[in-house]
C-alpha cells in the first residue's frame, strides 16, 4: 500500500496563499491581466531610487499593497526585478525603509511559494539577513533588561522586522537542499529559541515565526537537530510551551488569541521531528506522540467547523468590499503598513485558525504512520537471487521508496488503538466548502482561504491514509469486524468526491491532488474492511478512468489496489468481472509490454493472484468461464521479462525489483496450483 508517511523530499508546510498556475506565463500575460500595471511604473522607475527616504519607504509598502491576493501584479513586478529592487534597499540608509522592504519581501515569501524563494536565494538576500541577526538579538537583549525604557513604537518596530526576517528564512528553508545547507550554516537554533524563552515579554508574532522556522528545520535535518538536543533547556522549553495552560478560555478550553495555540501546535511538531529526546533528563521518558502530540492536536481538529468557516469568510468578504475606499496612490498619500480594515483583519485571524488547523494534520499524519521506514538494502544485506542480469552489486544505494511498504516489523496492536477515535474529526475535514475548489470560470473570492480550506481537505486525507495503512498492517479486530462503518467511511470519501468533481487543467492542480490522495485512502479503507465493500459499478468505471487517465505510476497502483479489494466482495459477481477483465487488460501480452507500465503490471498479477487465491468464492465462475488460467499462463514469459528489465540503480529501483520477483514466483506458483485443482 502506498503510504504518506513523512516525506523526504521538500515541501512547503505553508503552501502557496494565492495560487497563480493559472495565469498565462510571461511578462506580456502578467501586464494584460493585472489590474494595478499603471501604478507599477511610478514604483519602479522613480520612487523606489528616489533621494527622499519617505519615498522609498512609501514604495516598500506600495509594493505589498498591490500583491496583496493578486497573482497577475506579483508576476508583473516580479519580471520587473522586484526581488532585485527590495533586497537593494535592506541596505538603505534609513531603518524604516529596510523594515518595509523586509516586510514586502516576507510577503513575497509567503504569497509567491518556491520560485520567489529560489529567486530570493539566488540573489544573495542572506548576506544581508545574516547582518541583522546579531543586531535583532542585542536590540532584542537590551529591551528584555528595560523594557520601561524602551518607547512602545521601537519595540514593535523590531518585533516586525524579526517577524520578517525570521518567516523569510523558514520559507527560504524549504524552497531547497541548497538553501537549506546554507541557512544550517548560519546556525539560527539559539538565535530562534531565545524568541520562544522570551514568550511571555515580547510579542507573538515573531515568537510563532520562530516556531515555525525552527518546525521546518527540524523536519529531517540533523544539524538544527542536534543543535536542540544539545541543550537541556531548550526541550524544555519546548515542553513547557506545549504543557502550558496560560490564556485559556475555561469553557472552549482554547486559547483566547489563536497565534497561542498555532505555537503549541508547532513546539508538538518539533518535539516530534527531535523524537526519541535524549536521555538523561526526565524528558526522555516523554511518548512524545501519545502524551503531548494526540492530547494537543485532536482538540485543535475536532470542534471547527469548515462549512462554517467558509460562509464567514464570505460574508467579511462582502464586508470588506463595502469598506473599500480607492485611494490615491500619490506620494502625498503616502500608505501605511497597518492600514488594514477590520474585515481584512478577521480574514487573516480566520485564514491563521485554518493554517493551524492544516498544522495539526500535518502533525498527525506523522504521528499516525506507525510503520517503521522500508529499510535499505544496505541495512537488510542484499541476498544474492541469481539473477543479477550482469548489473554492479555495489550500485549507490537509492532512497527508500516511499510508495512501497516493504516487509514491515509487526507491530503491536495497542499502537494504533488510539486511530480509530480520530476518524470522525477527520472525515468532516474531508468534505468540501463552496470555497474549497472553485470552477477556473470563476476564480475564488477569497484565494487565501480557499488555498487554507483545500490544504485542510488534503491533509485530513493523508492523516487518513495512514491510519487505514496502519490498521491494515496491525489490524484492529473490533475495527475491521464493524463492516458497517467501513461502508460509512467509504461512502464519505465518495460523498466528499462527488463535491471534489473531475475538472481538471490549470489552476485545479488541488482539485486533482485531492483525488490522488483520497485513492490511497480508499485503497486503505479496501484492506482494512475487504470483502465488505460493495463495488459500485460507478465507482470501479471512475477508478478504472483514473488509472488510464494517469502518466503517476504511483496512482496507477492505487487504483489497481482499491480495485482488487473491491473485486473481493464475494456476492459481487458482476462487479467482480469488471474488475478482473480490467486487470488482465493490464498484462503483457503476445511479446508486447504493459499498456500501463511494470510496476501497474506487477501490482496486477499480485491482484489477480489474490482475488482468485480461494476457489470456493462465489465470484471464482469468473475465472473459470473467463478462461483466466490460459490467460495468465500465457503472459508468464512477458512477467518475466518485465521484471529483469528493471533496473536497480533508479531510485525505488531495488525494492521494486525485490517485490516484482517475489510477484513473478508466486505467480508461477498460482498457475501451477490451479492446473492442479483440474476445476
Amino acid at each position: 500500500m502506498g503510504k504518506s508517511q513523512k516525506k523526504r523530499s521538500m515541501r512547503r508546510h505553508n503552501p502557496m496563499r494565492v495560487p497563480d498556475s493559472h495565469l498565462p506565463r510571461g511578462l506580456a500575460s502578467a501586464s494584460s491581466t493585472s489590474s494595478k500595471t499603471e501604478a507599477i511604473l511610478p514604483i519602479l522607475q522613480k520612487v523606489m531610487e528616489s533621494s527622499d527616504a519617505t519615498e522609498r519607504k512609501w514604495a516598500c509598502v506600495a509594493v505589498s499593497n498591490l500583491i496583496q491576493n493578486d497573482p497577475s501584479t506579483r508576476r508583473l513586478l516580479q519580471g520587473k526585478n522586484i526581488v532585485g529592487a527590495l533586497i537593494t534597499r535592506l541596505t538603505d540608509s534609513e531603518e524604516e525603509v529596510i523594515v518595509e522592504a523586509a516586510g514586502s519581501l516576507r510577503n513575497l515569501c509567503i504569497d509567491g511559494g518556491y520560485d520567489i524563494c529560489a529567486e530570493m536565494y539566488n540573489k544573495n538576500i542572506l548576506v544581508p539577513w545574516k547582518t541583522f541577526i546579531p543586531k535583532i538579538s542585542n536590540t532584542l537583549a537590551q529591551y528584555l533588561e528595560s523594557p520601561a525604557t524602551t518607547p512602545e513604537k521601537a519595540r514593535n518596530l523590531v518585533y516586525d522586522f524579526a517577524d520578517n526576517v525570521i518567516t523569510t528564512l523558514w520559507c527560504l528553508s524549504e524552497t531547497s537542499n541548497k538553501a537549506l545547507n546554507a541557512i544550517n550554516e548560519i546556525h539560527l537554533v539559539p538565535f530562534l529559541m531565545s524568541f520562544l524563552a522570551a514568550r511571555d515579554k515580547i510579542s507573538l508574532a515573531p515568537v510563532t515565526a520562530a516556531a515555525h522556522c525552527l518546525y521546518v528545520l527540524t523536519d529531517d535535518n540533523y544539524p538544527a537537530i542536534s543543535d536542540i538536543r544539545a541543550d537541556a533547556g531548550y526541550i524544555s522549553c519546548l515542553l513547557d510551551i506545549v504543557r502550558s495552560t496560560k490564556a485559556l478560555n475555561g469553557k472552549a478550553k482554547v486559547p483566547l488569541d489563536p497565534r497561542s495555540t498555532t505555537l503549541k501546535v508547532l513546539c508538538s511538531g518539533i518535539l516530534r521531528n527531535l523524537s526519541p529526546l535524549p536521555p538523561p533528563t526526565a524528558a526522555s521518558f516523554v511518548d512524545i506522540d501519545k502524551d503531548i502530540v494526540l492530547p494537543l492536536l485532536q482538540p485543535v481538529i475536532t470542534p471547527i467547523s469548515l462549512a462554517d468557516a467558509s460562509k464567514v469568510a464570505l460574508e467579511l468578504v462582502e464586508k470588506q468590499a463595502s469598506e473599500i475606499q480607492i485611494e490615491n496612490l500619490s506620494l502625498e498619500h503616502a500608505p501605511k503598513s497597518d492600514h488594514k480594515s477590520q474585515a481584512e483583519l478577521e480574514l487573516e485571524r480566520l485564514e491563521a485558525t485554518l493554517r493551524t488547523v492544516q498544522l495539526a494534520l500535518e502533525i498527525l499524519t506523522g504521528a499516525c504512520a506507525t510503520l517503521p521506514d522500508p529499510e535499505s538494502d544496505t541495512e537488510k544485506g542484499v541476498e544474492n537471487d541469481g539473477d543479477h542480469d550482469g548489473e554492479d552489486e555495489d550500485l549507490e544505494m537509492d532512497e527508500a521508496d516511499t510508495d512501497m511498504q516493504d516487509d514491515p516489523s509487526p507491530i503491536n496492536a495497542a499502537s494504533t488503538s488510539f486511530l480509530p477515535t480520530l476518524l470522525a474529526p477527520l472525515l468532516a475535514l474531508v468534505h468540501p466548502t463552496s470555497l474549497s475548489f472553485p470552477p477556473l470560470v470563476t476564480p475564488s473570492p477569497h484565494p487565501p482561504t480557499t488555498s487554507a480550506l483545500s490544504a485542510i481537505h488534503i491533509s485530513a486525507l493523508e492523516c487518513l491514509n495512514n491510519i487505514f495503512l496502519s490498521l491494515a498492517t496491525s489490524p484492529n479486530p473490533s475495527v475491521s469486524a464493524d463492516h458497517d462503518a467501513g461502508r460509512k467511511v467509504w461512502d464519505e470519501i465518495w460523498s466528499a468526491l462527488a463535491v471534489v468533481g473531475t475538472e481538471t487543467g490549470l489552476g485545479q492542480e488541488r482539485r486533482q491532488e485531492m483525488w490522488h490522495v483520497a485513492v490511497g485512502v480508499l485503497w486503505g479503507i479496501g484492506n482494512v474492511w475487504k470483502g465488505s465493500l460493495v463495488p459500485s459499478e460507478e465507482q470501479v468505471k471512475l477508478l478504472i478512468q483514473m488509472c488510464d487517465a494517469t502518466s503517476d505510476d504511483a496512482i496507477r497502483v492505487k487504483c489497481i489496489g482499491t480495485l482488487e479489494c473491491l473485486a473481493q466482495h464475494p456476492q459481487s459477481i458482476d462487479g467482480n468481472r469488471l474488475i478482473s477483465q480490467y486487470l488482465l487488460s493490464i498484462l503483457p501480452s503476445n511479446g508486447a509490454p504493459s499498456p500501463a507500465g511494470t510496476e501497474p503490471l506487477i501490482q496486477a498479477a499480485s491482484a489477480l493472484i489474490d482475488i482468485y487465491s480461494d476457489e470456493n468464492m462465489p465470484y471464482d465462475v469468473n475465472f473459470r468461464q473467463g478462461g483466466y488460467l490460459a490467460r495468465l499462463a500465457s503472459s508468464v514469459d512477458d512477467v518475466k521479462k518485465a521484471v529483469r528489465g528493471i533496473d536497480r540503480r533508479k531510485q525505488g529501483g531495488r525494492d521494486l525489483r525485490r517485490r516484482a520477483e517475489e510477484v513473478r514466483d508466486n505467480l508461477v506458483a498460482f498457475i501451477q496450483y490451479r492446473k492442479d485443482l483440474g476445476l
